[in-house]
């Protein structure tokens, strides 16, 4: 085991018995360890994770979507240890029916953009964040593009004088897959350009 992995590990394990039952999980996959925590304490755990752990920086913050599963949500937080160069992830479950976490804007300031953009994107909100507006999407746009029932053409909406009001004329589109018996190489759809019609020999071919 790595000496960065095995600090991991034992900074999990101290997770662990500092907070308890609220620590729902810790695994270990391909040489990262992952801790998943109660939304509950989220925020004392990242404290904890900056001051006790030494993880200064935020490296990434981002959401997933389980459609179909409770919790249907979860927000991952990627640490780096700067001086021990020592990686950590956090994991908390979100409900869809009460879609909110507290923020950690005040723990590492890189949370702030990474919050917006979950908020945009997926529609949970980040309680005491300082400025929790839309950052990709336009203010009053109703919807929230990543979450999986959201179609890939996009959604119509009535707002007026706005640009992306009507579904995407995806058909034949360079990021639309088609079903083939081809290679991936193949199938990735930036192999094909807007409205080419590919053969099924071409489909099939090797690179």
């Amino acid at each position: 085991m790595s000496t960065a992995l095995s600090l991991s590990a034992d900074h999990a394990a101290t997770l662990s018995s500092t907070f308890g039952a609220d620590i729902l999980l810790v695994t270990e996959f391909r040489g990262e360890t992952s801790v998943s925590v109660s939304p509950s304490r989220l925020r004392e755990v990242a404290l904890f994770c900056r001051d006790s752990l030494g993880y200064d920086l935020l490296l990434d913050l981002c959401s997933v979507d389980h459609h179909g599963s409770d919790p249907r949500f979860e927000v991952i937080y990627e640490l780096l240890s700067l001086k021990g160069n020592v990686h950590l992830r956090l994991k908390s479950p979100v409900p869809e029916d009460n879609a909110e976490i507290e923020s950690v804007t005040d723990v590492w300031a890189t949370a702030n953009w990474h919050e917006r953009e979950v908020w945009d994107m997926m529609g949970i909100r980040f309680l005491n964040h300082p400025d929790l507006r839309r950052i990709l999407m336009w203010e009053g746009y109703p919807h929230h593009p990543l979450r999986k029932e959201f179609p890939l053409g996009g959604i119509p909406t009535d707002v007026p004088e706005l640009a992306f009001t009507e579904e995407a004329p995806l058909a034949g589109g360079p990021f639309v897959t088609i079903p083939t018996e081809g290679n991936t190489e193949v199938r990735e759809p930036r192999a094909r350009t807007a409205g080419e019609i590919p053969t099924k020999a071409t489909f099939i071919a090797e690179p």
